[in-house]
């Protein structure tokens, strides 16, 4: 047996090994719990209070697994019993305390809740900070300012004051006048917190707004009170991009400030005079007179819920336009007059059944201050400014805008003085004019005679047309250069063609075939069937995407009849045809440069412009366009000895239109001009707006060039007449019918003796005459062929002998098309409308 000695060595020994173990888990435990809580309340495991009767939590922290304690019983016997109690009792008084489990728990959840009252405490201190910083910022609001209607200020580029929008069609109406009626409806959809809110701001709605919109939910009204609405409408932007914290916050502070300085009844009136209605009108008394012809206490239950309702989105709730919204806006109004007790349950349910367009006036005085001849401009202005998210008749906006007053007025004269002459007065028109190197819109034609009315019908840019063969530089000719590498020189085939998959067969306006041509020969002289043959073998898809980078959006669907005629603006034309006149870089027209919001913000909208092909393809496209003007379908249009390019289009008309006016058969429908200098882009169509109205006839079928002729010339009065100069990624060469043009890489090799250069053998001509699909080698001067163009007094037999002859040819070759082309098979369901275009465009 063990002596007394040796147990309490032992004894002694295992307390020591166990202790070391303790301490090594209880360090580890203390180090994880430290990382839950903050470096300012942090705990060593050997400053845990050791009092006992200090908390109860910690009266059982000790139990009978205390290695010490153990030891000392099994060694105790009754004589010194308490002795050894006591003796325990001192030395755990120095033991480090352990937490059971679920006091561990409750430990951890008290310091995490801990942490996160005070991350929300920071979270509060930091917003009130951030909320003062961005209070002192805020705009100064006067009386003048919550009183009087929003408007916006138009500047041209230099300075100088056009005019004030939103100063036309208002008339206020005073508290009293209001019928107690529209302000319950007013404050029961805007508001209804809305008298007892004392700092002009509603924390609950702006609270379930906020729910609201984290779900997904629609609602009737935004967080904003009435107070804010005010607000937001005399001295802030009301675009999407504006609604910041920045912008929310210095909205709450003026708020606070308003509500103070405004009683309920000052701050309503405000509010119901200024709100936008359409059609240039502000305040709902205003609106009344407009859309009923009454004053608003004439206005029954269901009128004077949509009134109240509009200004909420007064486009998509317009009763004239889209009355099944304008219903459901006003049957929401009516739901919360009922439901916050301002009207009984028979009054909404005969509100609520009555038409929503009962007692609406569709004869309005549209008389404007504004000068008809700016109006199209003006109209413009404002349509980019709503497009850009701004109102421009509420944001209180400094917008300067791209206008050349005097270039606007001289066009306007040119189109309505006489100095152009036009069939009759009947016979419309319409232009732009652009700044190619940036994209400004200096003027444009909305029509001829104007009325006198605000914002009415803009031609120029509302009104598209069938293009005619003006499409054709942009959706033929330059994708086939920019992506196929063509030359200027590119032999291409004015044969009879027959639309693959259809018995619709392709005529051009002459209703002749020329064989065997050059890209810029079929160019000049606008032939039909080339153009189709070149669309069909870029593909249709591809020639699209191209047409779509410089703003003329053509769909694919419908077949390859857009290669001489899509529909389009003299807007996107002139855009189009820009990206030629700076040798291949768009820029977007654009009737707005800056605008200045009313808190200081500037917005610029010039860019560098986009590359849209390359410098190669736009100058030997304007190469080929300055000879329509020169010795081509545009010789009209030649002004002197300025450098200018450019492109007619004319459409004639269908044969059911022809079948309905049989008088109209040989005249043109629609007549264009497209033609640019280095300096400018002018767009022109002519025509009439109905058929009714009459055909062009005599001088009138040249009123689109000579319109840009005299256009032109006063442009370029002030202008140096320049020349494009040719980039170094495009070369000639001279054959014996002319210079020619290639791209860099794709020419063929030039001749060693000046004598003989590139002169082309006539049984190389004859041979491409007899065999039209022969393929054109560019990388051997002896398959360059150029036909020569053949006289105009050629006598009426030759010309027949020649064109049986190609009749025979086309009829043999007509089918022979490139298989691997995109959309060679045109859309079924458009094969009429096809037979009309190819039949009656230029």
């Amino acid at each position: 047996m063990r002596n007394n000695d040796d147990d309490k060595s032992y004894s002694s020994n295992d307390r020591s090994n166990k202790n070391d173990e303790f301490n090594e888990v209880n360090d580890s435990f203390y180090d994880g719990l430290n990382n839950l809580l903050p470096d300012d309340e942090k705990i060593s495991p050997r400053e845990v209070n050791d009092n006992k009767s200090s908390d109860d939590q910690y009266s059982s922290e000790f139990d009978n697994d205390n290695p010490e304690t153990e030891d000392d019983y099994s060694i105790d016997d009754s004589d010194d019993y308490q002795e050894e109690e006591e003796s325990n009792e001192e030395a755990k008084s120095h033991q480090p305390h352990r937490l059971r489990p679920h006091h561990k728990a409750r430990h951890v959840v008290r310091n995490i809740f801990r942490g996160i009252f005070l991350l929300f405490l920071l979270i509060f201190t930091l917003g009130i900070g951030l909320f003062a910083y961005y209070a002192k910022s805020a705009p100064q609001v006067t009386q003048a300012q919550l009183q009087s209607g929003g408007s916006s200020t138009l500047y041209t580029s230099d300075g100088k004051l056009l005019l004030t929008l939103g100063q036309e069609k208002r008339n206020y109406v005073k508290y009293n006048e209001i019928p107690q009626q529209m302000k319950d409806a007013v404050v029961s959809i805007e508001d209804k917190r809305f008298y007892n809110e004392p700092f002009g701001i509603d924390p609950i709605r702006i609270g379930g707004s906020i729910i609201s919109n984290i779900r997904g939910h629609d609602i009737s009204a935004g967080g904003s009170s009435i107070t804010q609405q005010l607000i937001k409408l005399s001295a802030f932007s009301t675009s999407v991009s504006d609604r910041t914290l920045k912008r929310k916050a210095q909205e709450a502070w003026i708020a606070i400030h308003v509500s103070r300085e405004y009683s309920k009844q000052q701050i309503l009136e405000y509010y119901i005079n200024k709100v936008y209605m359409n059609y240039n009108i502000y305040g709902i008394g205003t609106a009344a007179r407009y859309y009923y012809g009454k004053k608003l206490d004439q206005l029954d239950l269901s009128q004077t819920a949509l009134l109240a309702g509009m200004p909420n989105a007064p486009t998509f709730y317009n009763p004239y336009i889209t009355p099944a919204r304008a219903k459901y806006r006003r049957d929401l109004v009516l739901q919360a007059m009922l439901k916050n007790g301002k009207i009984t349950q028979a009054q909404y349910s005969r509100a609520i059944t009555e038409n929503i367009q009962h007692g609406l006036t569709y004869k309005h005085d549209t008389q404007s201050k504004l000068r008809k001849i700016d109006d199209p401009y003006i109209k413009e202005v404002v349509d980019e400014v709503r497009e850009k998210g701004f109102d421009p008749y509420n944001d209180n906006l400094k917008i300067t805008v791209n206008i050349n007053q005097k270039a606007q007025d001289e066009l306007y004269q040119l189109a309505n003085s006489g100095k152009v002459p036009f069939t009759n007065k009947k016979m419309q028109a319409a232009a732009t004019v652009v700044d190619p190197n940036n994209g400004h819109v200096i003027a444009i034609l909305g029509g001829r005679h104007l009325p006198n009315v605000a914002l009415g019908l803009d031609r120029a840019v509302q009104t598209g047309r069938s293009t005619g063969s003006s499409i054709k530089p942009v959706l033929d000719y330059a994708p086939a250069i920019q992506y196929k590498h063509w030359p200027t020189s590119q032999i291409l085939y004015d044969t009879p063609y027959t639309y693959a998959g259809t018995h619709i067969q392709l005529n051009d306006w002459d209703n002749r075939y020329y064989g065997a041509m050059t890209m810029r020969y079929a160019l000049e002289q606008s032939r039909n069937v080339p153009a189709v043959r070149t669309l069909e073998d870029i593909g249709i898809k591809r020639a699209a995407k191209f047409a779509k980078q410089v703003g003329v959006n053509v769909e694919p669907s419908q077949g390859l009849s857009v290669a001489i005629g899509a529909n389009a603006s003299t807007l996107q034309m002139a855009g189009a045809y820009s990206a030629f006149a700076t040798l291949g870089m768009y820029h977007k027209p654009q009737f707005v440069s800056r605008i200045q919001t009313a808190t200081g913000e500037i917005h610029n909208y010039d860019t560098p412009g986009t590359r849209i092909m390359d410098k190669s393809t736009a100058y030997m496209i304007t190469d080929m366009l300055k000879g329509v003007i020169t010795h081509g379908s545009g010789l009209k249009a030649k002004d002197g000895d300025l450098i200018e390019a450019g492109k007619t289009g004319t459409v004639k008309y269908s044969n059911a239109e022809l079948k309905a006016h049989p008088s109209y058969n040989g005249t043109p429908k629609d007549s264009w001009f497209i033609g640019y200098t280095r300096s400018y882009v002018m767009s022109v169509w002519t025509g009439y707006d109905t058929l009714a109205q009459g055909k062009i006839t005599g001088s009138g079928q040249n009123s689109a060039m000579l319109l840009y002729k005299s256009m032109m010339d006063y442009l370029m009065k002030d202008k140096v007449n320049m020349d494009w100069t040719m980039p170094d990624s495009v070369v000639t060469r001279n054959f014996n019918t002319g210079r020619e043009l290639f791209q860099k890489g794709h020419a063929p090799a030039a001749p060693k003796k000046k004598k003989n250069i590139n002169r082309i053998p006539r049984r190389i001509i004859r041979r491409y005459q007899e065999n039209p699909n022969t393929t054109f080698d560019s990388n051997n001067s002896n398959r360059v062929v150029i036909i020569e163009r053949r006289p105009n007094n050629q006598n009426q037999n030759s010309n027949q002998t020649q064109q049986n002859n190609q009749n025979n040819q086309g009829n043999k070759n007509s089918n022979n098309t490139n298989s691997n082309t995109e959309n060679n098979q045109p859309n079924n369901s458009n094969d009429q409308n096809q037979q009309q275009t190819n039949d009656n465009t230029e």
